[in-house]
């Protein structure tokens, strides 16, 4: 039912391609996966979705959960029946969200002084939208996603900030690879098989720490391995991509690999060239909703982060497409000085021309990217883009 083959492997890096097979559908990797949050990528729907060439997308357990409910969701056929989707699909464990959106609300409202508790058993938290509370546990989180019915799951743990020190971190590691063993077990008792764990290696931007993770996670046997945390890591560039070379070399090399929360356009040739095989991001579609445009060489570049400001006055009359290389239904039918009219008006059309764009331009740098490895030219690509 799931299977990860890898095709064909660089010599002198750790760069793979490879094809993941799912009850739903192929997936070619490297590949990106756009995140659809609420049972849909802000915007597009699952038409667009396909015309684009998505392969799989992502969503969230612990928005699902508070509405519209896994139970109803299941009762419709899964995730992907529900929202019409007939392709792979991924959750998450929801430990993300718990703990960044309590955080925030903290903020918020410091008359609560505690909107998580963390026990060993799991974490109390207030919903965000009512305030109601809810307790997942391990159990609770992957009962919650085999409901959700995805192709792809992932352990519950908990997303550590860098803001921790190394006493701090090796203190709660512990709990979340029990939590990670209690994802598993239960997954392996109730799942009957039809769907793919992957367990999430932690230890915030030390490398001891993932060290020990690594070789913790990797002792189990989960389906697949994510690396968590990594956004989280630092403030640079470079701690992310630390982490990930702490890591790898230390991975099986038969399961696949999903790094969680990256995709900046430099990012995706680093963290590709260093063996990671699928990556989740929100970036195309929230910053196409800001009317910031990917845009390739050479008018996008390092400096501008690949992204133009639709929204700026220079565009007002111009006849270009959104990117001049992209063969996208947006840059094929509209032009600048009309996506720049939609932002200005605030037409809701805007968003989505936008958004269908961003991802269209971020599937397509995958697949050409894997293109590249198959032809043994990824380093010259990565100079062509990043000079």
């Amino acid at each position: 039912m799931f299977e990860f083959k890898i095709i064909k492997k660089d010599k002198k890096t750790k760069i793979r391609a490879g094809v993941f097979t799912t009850p739903h559908g192929i997936i070619k990797t490297p590949m990106y996966v756009p995140v659809g949050t609420q049972a849909s990528v802000k915007a597009l729907t699952p038409n667009d979705l396909k015309e684009i060439g998505v392969q799989i997308f992502f969503s969230n357990t612990y928005h699902l959960h508070l509405r519209p409910g896994e139970k109803l969701i299941n009762k419709f056929g899964g995730l992907g029946k529900f929202m019409g989707w007939n392709g792979p699909t991924m959750t998450d464990s929801g430990g993300y969200q718990i703990f960044s959106l309590g955080d925030r609300l903290e903020e918020k409202n410091p008359e609560r002084t505690k909107l998580i508790k963390i026990t060993n058993d799991g974490v109390k938290f207030w919903s965000h939208l009512d305030g109601s509370t809810h307790f997942f546990s391990p159990e609770d989180s992957i009962r919650i996603q085999h409901d959700l019915g995805a192709d792809l799951i992932v352990a519950f743990d908990e997303c550590l900030s860098y803001f921790l020190t190394e006493k701090e971190v090796e203190k709660v590691l512990p709990r979340i690879h029990n939590w990670e063993k209690r994802s598993l077990d239960y997954h392996k008792k109730h799942s009957k098989g039809k769907q793919f764990l992957y367990g999430v290696i932690q230890g915030a931007a030390f490398k001891r720490l993932r060290k020990i993770s690594t070789d913790y996670i990797t002792s189990l046997d989960f389906d697949g391995i994510a690396i968590g945390g990594v956004a989280n890591a630092g403030e640079s560039k470079k701690a992310i991509y630390d982490v990930i070379n702490w890591v790898i070399p230390d991975l099986p090399e038969e399961k696949p690999r999903h790094l969680l929360g990256v995709g900046e356009v430099d990012d995706i040739f680093e963290i590709i060239e260093r063996g990671i095989d699928t990556f989740d991001c929100v970036i195309p579609t929230r910053l196409g909703r800001t009317g910031f445009i990917f845009v390739s060489p050479k008018e996008g570049n390092l400096k501008n982060r690949f992204r133009i400001d639709i929204q700026k006055a220079k565009w007002a009359s111009s006849k270009l497409p959104l990117d001049q290389n992209c063969n996208c239904y947006v840059c094929q039918n509209f032009t600048r000085a009309y996506v720049h009219h939609l932002f200005r008006t605030r037409e809701l059309l805007a968003y989505r021309l936008a958004s269908y764009h961003n991802v269209y331009f971020v599937i397509n740098l995958s697949k050409k990217i894997r293109e590249s490895i198959l032809k043994d030219k990824f380093n010259v690509m990565k100079k062509e883009w990043l000079v």
